[in-house]
């Protein structure tokens, strides 16, 4: 590979691109292992109220999290474009319910910002970067270790208030 190349791989990073709840977001592809056709999955009881059941993936049990629910927005509808990205963060696989998997793209890192201070002093840490996009809105760039730690922390406050 040429020197020229190398660099420019150096300074991009792949995205995968989802629609949930009507906006765009993002991941890391490095932290995707595939993406399937949603298909209905078969409910865990008393189960962590993010954790929508498990779906049976070649011989793998994997819990599913609406991703849409997750972030706080619409449930994700079954439809002919639904998908479930089948993602590893921390050691842990997990599917992730989206309305529709739309590309993959590389960005240049120069184009990925941190969320707005405010935010993240907020206490927000769902997102880990916005993407400013020429002809469109940004995109956030989801925080896997944070969706997890929100599936997590349903499952302490239904404990709670049981």
């Amino acid at each position: 590979m040429e020197g020229r190349d190398a660099v420019q791989l150096e300074n991009t990073v792949t995205l995968g691109c989802f629609e949930i709840g009507g906006r765009t977001c993002a991941l890391d592809v490095s932290q995707i292992r595939e993406v399937v056709r949603w298909s209905p999955v078969t409910p865990l009881p008393d189960a962590p109220p993010l954790i929508d059941g498990v779906l049976d993936l070649r011989g793998a049990i994997v819990p599913v999290v609406d991703l849409g629910r997750a972030l706080g927005l619409d449930p994700v509808r079954p439809g002919l474009a639904a998908r479930i990205a089948v993602v590893e963060v921390e050691g842990m696989v997990m599917g992730l319910a989206v309305q529709a998997a739309l590309e993959v793209v590389p960005v240049d890192v120069a184009h990925l910002e941190d969320p707005p201070a405010l935010a993240t002093q907020a206490g927000y840490d769902l997102v880990r970067a916005v993407v400013r996009r020429t002809e469109s809105e940004p995109m956030v760039v989801l925080s896997l270790e944070h969706v997890l730690e929100r599936v997590y922390r349903s499952a302490l406050t239904a404990a709670e208030g049981a």
